[in-house]
């Protein structure tokens, strides 16, 4: 190939940082926060093993963050659902940004508390 690869007509580096940060968009707009990182992955992830790495990390967190949430709701009858769900929501905000940032360096930053449904090449946990 000897153009340069740029997704969505964007630098690499710059997508996979939107790539984490899309998932800030469900806060504003429901089920948003879950449809674009998926489409953004689905849509480069035969293109770039970067994109694929990076997907499938946001994609375990998503999954996982679905569990939890169900989990968190359940429990909201015994009160204690609520602070999970507000644990929940803090730590995918902060797991967005760390991971855009961890993206910004060239790093694949597994999300802690993430079930590994999808495999993912050995990620730098620094």
């Amino acid at each position: 190939m000897s153009e340069e690869f740029k997704p969505w007509g964007m630098e690499e580096k710059a997508y996979l940082m939107f790539m984490h940060l899309s998932q800030l968009v469900g806060f504003i707009v429901p089920f948003a926060g879950i449809i674009i990182p998926i489409v953004m992955w689905a849509t480069n992830k035969d293109k770039s093993s970067e994109i694929d790495q990076h997907g499938r990390v946001i994609i375990n967190w998503l999954i996982s963050a679905l569990i939890y949430a169900v989990i968190g709701f359940v429990l909201i009858f015994v009160v204690i659902g609520i602070f999970a769900l507000l644990a929940l929501a803090i730590a995918s905000i902060v797991f967005s940004i760390v991971g855009a940032v961890k993206a910004n360096e060239n790093k694949l930053w597994a999300y802690p508390l993430s079930i590994k449904f999808l495999s993912v090449s050995q990620p730098s946990m620094a």
